[in-house]
């Protein structure tokens, strides 16, 4: 999917893990209560005193099912993935989303972080012209007003508030060496093979001892400096010839023997658990690829940090979901309703102030 798409959710709810709090995708943590009764009409869920009605919910499901529309188009929902229906799927993420500002805007209160005068006027902006792009159908068929999107955007606003405010004091120094990242190229032969259901099986010793000396055969061709790119055209079962990776991100036999070699050099026959590998490092450096691995793994240290406190919290949270009305939310399926740009105009809103702050500072 484009990547204006992953932007529009935030960094905050890229980071955030995709588990559904009431047990519908994925693990559960924390206590779980499932109600079908005492509910009002239009409660979708509940999470100790903090509810999500429905044009809260079809505001989130509605936009994420246009934003798949316009990158695959409305075919996409015919589709299958990886033995999933797709909607189902979306409908879950949302539910999962939406859930997890919940928890959010609880856990800011008991530690009283709350929006800013500037920051509420940014939220009713942000509502104001998201209300305004909706035509008659959209608010209808969505049942919201401007005052139902300026409270959605409250709390997505100050969910992203409280996770800066957690992650503030993370920035870790991160070495060259534990960011950089090295390109292979590689010929494989596998050791094992498929059966009609598509699980490895592995083969005999008598077998993989055949494999492994069509590998020998092939490294001694190589190491005579025979061109690699033939070689791997010729005799590798790989579809893919050449990886970039940083420590950490492949097979650990193979990534040890990778980042044992120099430029230019040849490894071994090494085994996987994929095969046994014959290995050129094309490349030990990369300074921007480097420079980048270390802003992800910044983040990543954020993530760790963040979810600490989060999955804290969670566990002291009772969670209950109107499982009569979940079971009948479905997408809308009218042309006329086309609203995709809910996340897009907070992102906009909220980085121009970011900023204009910046430069003012500086």
């Amino acid at each position: 999917m484009q990547s204006k798409l992953s932007k529009n959710m935030t960094v905050l709810l890229v980071l955030l893990c995709g588990v559904c709090l009431f047990g519908c995708a994925g693990h559960d943590t924390g206590k779980k209560v499932v109600f079908t009764t005492g509910f009002a009409k239009d409660e979708v869920f509940r999470i100790n005193k903090d509810s999500c009605t429905l044009p809260e919910f079809m505001v989130y499901l509605t936009n994420m099912q246009n934003q798949y529309e316009r990158v695959y188009g409305s075919e996409i929902w015919q589709k299958d993935l990886a033995g999933a229906n797709l909607k189902h799927s979306i409908k879950e993420n949302a539910l999962a989303r939406i859930a997890q500002i919940k928890v959010m805007n609880l856990l800011a209160e008991q530690r009283s972080i709350s929006l800013t005068v500037q920051e509420q006027d940014l939220v009713k902006k942000a509502a104001q012209q998201y209300y305004t792009s909706l035509n008659e159908t959209e608010r209808g068929s969505l049942s919201v007003d401007e005052d139902v999107i300026r409270g959605i955007y409250e709390e997505y606003a100050l969910a992203n508030k409280l996770y800066h405010y957690i992650i503030k004091d993370v920035n870790p120094e991160i070495s060259d060496d534990e960011a950089r990242t090295i390109t292979v190229q590689h010929i494989l032969f596998k050791n094992y093979s498929l059966n009609g259901k598509g699980e490895r099986v592995p083969l005999s010793k008598a077998e993989k001892q055949k494999v492994y000396d069509r590998a020998l055969a092939v490294e001694k061709m190589a190491q005579s400096n025979i061109v690699f790119e033939q070689l791997i055209e010729q005799y590798s079962e790989d579809k893919i010839g050449t990886y970039s990776f940083r420590q950490g991100e492949m097979d650990p036999a193979f990534e040890k023997a990778s980042f044992e070699l120099g430029n230019g050099e040849i490894s071994d026959v090494i085994e996987s658990q994929s095969g046994y590998h014959i290995i050129k490092c094309i490349s030990t450096f990369d300074r921007d690829q480097t420079d980048l691995n270390k802003v992800k793994i910044v983040e990543e240290r954020k993530k760790e940090v963040f979810n600490q406190v989060y999955d804290e919290f969670l566990v002291t949270l009772v969670k209950q979901l109107n499982q009569n009305l979940w079971d009948k939310i479905t997408f809308i399926q009218d042309e006329r309703v086309t609203t995709y740009n809910f996340f897009e105009i907070y992102e906009q809103l909220f980085e121009t102030n970011q900023t204009n702050q910046t430069n003012q500072t500086n």
